[in-house]
């Protein structure tokens, strides 16, 4: 688990919980398509896996 995630919005957050709304802003993803990369840390993937039905995740060397 040393490596980096890329991690883009696939879906709207319109109509979301608060809390999903909070998780994605906390990520650094605001529009859809946004890609961001993040150290792939438990807490990282923690916050990937409560929103993954509005993500595409992948892992990089």
């Amino acid at each position: 688990m040393s490596g980096k995630l890329q991690i883009k919005l696939v879906k709207s957050l319109s109509g979301r919980k608060p809390e999903h709304k909070v998780i994605a802003s906390v990520l650094g993803l605001k529009r859809m398509n946004q890609v961001v990369e993040h150290n792939d840390i438990p807490s990282i993937r923690g916050m990937v896996n409560k929103i993954n039905y509005l993500l595409h995740v992948e892992e990089l060397a």
